[in-house]
């Protein structure tokens, strides 16, 4: 059976102390009055993490309760946070030390409107600035290419992995996402798929593509007929023991199929993620399309994540320079209408940043 001690580090009880009027009381009391205003798992999860970690670094000050907290004392967690470096030596993005102390910011408005404290020491902190910073990796067509070839076709489990793979890649859908997938939510006929309770709990219905549907078809076909078991719960992919995914072993597939390939690039779903939007971009396709696809309510949510490619650069750098092509120079509606389009392609570039750092965050701390 899978190993869930992971899954219960997780947890703000299994570090901190949740004894009445304690941080982690008052703690574990606010995300469950998110359950009740029907926030997602997955941004509870995200509240929670942000708030452990937070906890955590109090615990060994010896600071246990809410009114404990000063704004001296949240400074110095923002100092701790800019100092800090995970175990592979990174330092917290910009975003990620945002997201957390917006967190506690978040948690202290709830507490003063709850009546716990008086007043929130969080609100005068002057949040880090976001950085718009481009991303050291991308895969190219014949990368991609080659890691999919890299999945072993001979076993059941090799064919579920390139199915995933290639539904990421085509889709370019979040990991719990996938994990959520259901057998009823593939469309194969009139291939699409219907995402169902994604980011913000929203359902979106996406194209799937004709050759990922011809993968999900095998799979549906051959595979998971040997790993389903009644009562059958209905998850599209389903692990050696027959249950449902977990994001993380969506990232260990990942990481198993990538390093077999020879591709030596940090894996991740989000690698595949900003690879779909950014060749779909270089292909020409409208912003509007793409944003529906990632599933994002609005262009300017995050920072910079996909990189632009080079020759796209000299395009639009012919387009918009006078000086670039021997023609007349534009005039003030053409470069205005064309300066209009590259600030939405760079909004949604910019939109998949902040969901990446702040999923990386999470799962290295």
């Amino acid at each position: 059976m899978p190993d869930d001690r992971n899954q219960r580090k997780k947890l703000i009880e299994s570090v901190v102390s949740v004894e009445p009027g304690t941080l982690g009381f008052h703690a574990r009391r606010y995300l469950r009055n998110l359950e009740v205003r029907n926030y997602s798992k997955e941004t509870i999860r995200a509240r929670e993490s942000h708030l452990r970690h937070f906890m955590m670094w109090c615990d060994e000050r010896g600071i246990v309760r809410p009114e404990d907290v000063s704004v001296a004392l949240l400074e110095r967690y923002q100092r701790h946070m800019y100092y800090y470096r995970t175990s592979g030596g990174r330092p917290l993005t910009s975003q990620s030390q945002g997201h957390r102390l917006r967190e506690i910011r978040g948690f202290y408005r709830w507490l003063v409107k709850t009546r716990v404290v008086e007043m929130s020491p969080a609100e005068s902190l002057e949040l880090p600035r976001n950085e718009y910073r481009l991303p050291k990796t991308i895969l190219s067509i014949d990368e991609v290419e080659t890691i999919l070839a890299a999945c072993d076709l001979k076993s059941p489990m090799g064919i579920r992995d390139r199915v995933v793979l290639e539904v990421l890649y085509a889709t370019g859908i979040r990991r719990f996402e996938v994990c959520n997938l259901k057998i009823w939510d593939v469309d194969l006929e009139n291939g699409t798929m219907m995402v169902r309770q994604g980011k913000g709990k929203k359902d979106r219905c996406i194209p799937v593509g004709e050759r990922a549907g011809l993968w999900l078809q095998k799979y549906l076909d051959e595979v998971r007929p040997l790993y389903a078991m009644e009562p059958d719960n209905g998850f599209l992919f389903l692990t050696r023991w027959r249950e449902a995914f977990s994001p993380e072993r969506v990232s260990e597939i990942i990481r198993e199929v990538v390093a077999a390939s020879g591709i030596a690039k940090p894996a991740s779903a989000h690698l595949f993620r900003h690879t779909m939007a950014t060749l779909m971009l270089e292909g020409g396709a409208d912003i509007r399309y793409i944003q529906a696809m990632l599933g994002h309510a609005q262009l300017t949510t995050t920072e910079i994540y996909t990189r632009v490619a080079i020759r796209k650069l000299k395009e639009v750098h012919a387009m918009s320079h006078p000086g670039a092509k021997l023609e007349r120079p534009k005039t003030a509606a053409e470069i205005e209408r064309e300066t209009e389009e590259r600030m939405e392609k760079e909004e949604l570039l910019s939109s998949l940043a902040a969901e990446a750092a702040e999923d990386n965050s999470n799962e290295t701390l």
